[in-house]
Parts: structure tokens; sequence; C-alpha cells
């Protein structure tokens, strides 16, 4: 199983895995995940993540919100276990091998009717490993259809390998891979999406009346290392097995 899982990693750059957390499991962390927000939304600091540029004005109309937030697990232990679940590390095992580092997490949370898109991007540019091991795996706390603005991917798309500019696609792609054709990912609560950082991804906005609740968690091989200078949030924590970059002088920093 675990073979045909790489497989198809290998081939498309991404992976939907259906079911990982159970409804018990999801109670709990749907919980925690409206307390966060909701503290967030009390804290006075600005929370609303939303883009900026062309793309992001001619999808979403100049206007939208997305509520967002680095390091879940510092809010909420429930959290912290759900980062360890057993079967999403098998998940990983099977994509990036038994050695997982957790980079970050992040916390979005796309309001009805006016939640926030993403324009097609990769990942890379903000947190560059040296072997490209990074990778994401999306937390599904809540249903994502289209009309809520769920994943869109363009599988295959990592074997472009660096094609991005800061926060956007270089010229000329943005027109060859617009996010309007892309394969669209709709998954239930309790499913994964996983990808890796070179995959082109994005997302719609959300035009529905229900809140789309997402965690993503970036992790990479304990055999891979950060590009240097590196300056993201960085947990350097071994969720499964080894770190085998880990220095005194790193763990230091790591936070």
């Amino acid at each position: 199983m675990s073979q045909n899982i790489n497989q198809f990693w290998e081939e498309n750059g991404y992976y939907h895995a259906q079911g990982v957390f159970d409804a018990s499991e999801l109670a709990k962390m749907e919980d925690d995940f409206d307390r966060i927000v909701s503290q967030l939304s009390n804290s006075g600091e600005n929370i609303n993540a939303r883009w900026r540029g062309e793309e992001m004005s001619r999808l979403d109309g100049g206007n939208s919100v997305i509520f967002h937030t680095h390091q879940v697990q510092t809010f909420s232990a429930t959290w912290l276990q759900a980062i360890q679940h057993e079967g999403f590390l098998d998940t990983v095992e099977a994509l990036i091998g038994p050695d997982i580092i957790l980079h970050h997490t992040k916390l979005f949370q796309k309001p009805a009717e006016n939640g926030s898109p993403f324009p097609m991007h990769q990942d890379y540019t903000y947190f560059p490993s040296v072997q490209n091991s990074m990778m994401a795996g999306v937390i599904f706390v809540s249903d994502a259809t289209d009309e809520m603005g769920c994943l869109r991917v363009y599988p295959g798309s990592h074997k472009l390998g660096r094609v991005q500019r800061g926060e956007y696609l270089q010229e000329g792609l943005r027109e060859e891979y617009p996010i309007e054709n892309a394969t669209i990912l709709e998954v239930k609560a309790g499913d994964v999406v996983f990808f890796n950082y070179l995959t082109l991804h994005g997302s719609m906005p959300n035009h529905s009346s229900q809140v789309r609740k997402t965690v993503l968690v970036q992790m990479h091989s304990g055999d891979d290392e950060m590009e240097q200078p590196h300056h993201h949030t960085y947990s350097a924590l071994v969720l499964r097995g080894w770190n085998s970059a880990a220095t005194r002088s790193k763990a230091a920093l790591a936070g």
C-alpha cells in the first residue's frame, strides 16, 4: 500500500488521504481550532493574511478575508497530538521516509461568502530545503467543496523545479497554468491533502455559506536541511525518526 502511495506521489506531487482523523478526534480538533480563532480575534492583532497583487484582485474583486496564525501547537495540546497522529505520520513516512521533521504549522480559516483565494504558486521561496523534500499536509477540519474555495493543484508540476519568484509565478507561467484549469480537490472533514512544496497549487474564494477550516503542517525529511540564510519560523521538532542535520547551534535556534 505504501509503495502505491509513494508511486502516485512521485508522479503527481500530491496525495489525497481520506478519513485520516475520525469524528471523535475531529470534534476536539475543531473545538480548539475555533478557540484559537476566537483568541486571535480578541487579540487586537491583524490576523487577515490576504495576499496583495493584480491576480488577487482579479480573483476576489479586491476585498476578501482569511484568518491565519502560525504554530497551532503553541496554542493547543490537542493540535500537538494531531500532528503526531499515527495515521497522519504513516502517510508522511510513505511519501518522504521514516525521518520526519516539523518545519511549522499554519491555521487558515476562510470565512463564509468572502473567504480569500490564493493564486497559483509554489511554497519553496519561503523555506527552501537543500533536497526539496519539503512538503505540506493540509488537515481539513471542515469539508471543502469547490464553492468553498478548496485546494487546486497541477498534477506533476513539481517536476518543473523552482519556477517561482517572490509570491507569484514567473511571467508566462501564470498564463500557462491558470488556476481555473487546475485539478479541483474536494475533500471531507478528516481528510488530509499532501503536496510537495514545488507543486503548483492555489484556491479560489469561498463564496459558500459555510466556513472552510484547515491546518497546514509543513515537514521535511530528516536527511534534508534548510538552505541558509533561513529566516522563516522553524520548529525543527522530530515527529518521527531522527534529524541528521541537527547540531548544538541549530537546536538553540529552533522554536
